[in-house]
């Protein structure tokens, strides 16, 4: 059953400067490619300290085989993140950079420079 509470306790993970999530929502950043493979997914959000987790979460858009795709601005600096499968918390296999979180799982972790 999914969580109702986002990752980080519904406060923002203590981030370095520059990750204050502004560049997600005004499309000012450098431009971050998320891609999670999940063929038989009805959904599938990009969710992170810079979306305040589930306040504003990212649709990502399904492809050819089954691989969901969204490119996010994002300003200088260190996220974390994780996918909503059809409303199932999951990791990114393709991070290997993890982070525990609250809730007893890991929060992947993406640096942007």
């Amino acid at each position: 059953m999914a969580r109702k509470r986002p990752e980080t306790g519904g406060k923002r993970e203590k981030a370095e400067p520059g990750t204050s999530a502004p560049a997600a929502q005004t499309g000012a950043g450098i431009p971050q490619t998320f891609r999670f493979t999940a063929p038989d997914a009805l959904s599938v959000l990009l969710v992170g300290d810079f979306t305040h987790w589930q306040k504003s979460p990212i649709p990502m858009h399904k492809g050819p085989g089954g691989v969901w795709e969204v490119t996010v601005p994002l300003a200088p600096g260190i996220y974390h993140y994780r996918f909503l499968v059809d409303g199932e918390w999951r990791d990114d296999p393709e991070c290997t950079l993890r982070v525990p979180n609250p809730y007893g799982s890991q929060n992947n972790v993406r640096f942007v420079s």
